[in-house]
C-alpha cells in the first residue's frame, strides 16, 4: 500500500517534468528562438564551434593562437604575431557583421510568428536567408583557420595542438 501511495504521488511530478519546456525561461527574451549566449556570440563574432572541422584537423584558430601567445605558452615572431592579429581582426569584423545580419533576420522571422501572420512562403524565405548567412559565417571562421595555418611552422602547430589537448600528432598531409 505504501508503495502504491508513493508511486501515485510521484507520477504527476514525473509527468510535469516531461512536459515542462526547457525553453520556458526564454519567453521574455529579445529573440525567443535564440539563447542569450547565442545572441551574445553572434554579436561578438565568436566562433561557436563553427570551425571545428579545421581546428580538429591541424588548422589553428587565430583567437586561440593569440590567447596562447598572451599566456606565454606559444611563441611567435613579431611578423607572425602581426599577421595572426590581422587575420583575427578581419575575421571578427566580418563575423560581427554577419552575426548582426543573422540577428536581424531572426528578429524578423520571430515577429511574423509573434503577430501570427507568417505564411509558408515567408517561413521558407526567412529560413533560407538565415541559413545562407549562417553558411557565410561558418565559411568566414573556417577560412581564417585555413589562412592561419601557413603563418605558423609545423612545430608551432604541433605545440598548439598539444596545448589544446589534441595530442602531438598532426593530420596526414597530402603530398602532390
Amino acid at each position: 500500500m505504501t508503495c502504491v501511495l508513493v508511486l501515485s504521488i510521484s507520477a504527476p511530478s514525473a509527468a510535469e517534468d516531461a512536459l515542462t519546456s526547457p525553453y520556458r525561461d526564454q519567453t521574455a527574451a529579445e529573440i525567443r528562438g535564440l539563447t542569450e549566449k547565442e545572441i551574445s556570440e553572434l554579436r561578438e563574432g565568436r566562433g561557436m564551434g563553427l570551425a571545428r572541422a579545421a581546428e580538429l584537423n591541424g588548422y589553428p584558430g587565430p583567437r586561440h593562437v593569440l590567447d596562447a601567445v598572451r599566456e606565454g605558452r606559444l611563441h611567435l615572431s613579431p611578423g607572425q604575431l602581426q599577421t595572426v592579429q590581422r587575420l583575427f581582426d578581419d575575421m571578427a569584423r566580418e563575423a560581427q557583421r554577419l552575426g548582426d545580419m543573422i540577428l536581424k533576420e531572426e528578429r524578423a522571422l520571430e515577429q511574423e510568428f509573434r503577430k501570427g501572420t507568417i505564411s509558408e512562403t515567408d517561413l521558407q524565405a526567412g529560413v533560407t536567408r538565415i541559413a545562407a548567412l549562417q553558411g557565410q559565417l561558418r565559411a568566414v571562421h573556417l577560412r581564417t583557420h585555413l589562412e592561419t595555418r601557413p603563418v605558423l611552422s609545423e612545430q608551432q602547430i604541433q605545440h598548439y595542438n598539444e596545448l589544446r589537448g589534441y595530442g602531438a600528432s598532426s593530420p596526414q598531409e597530402h603530398k602532390h
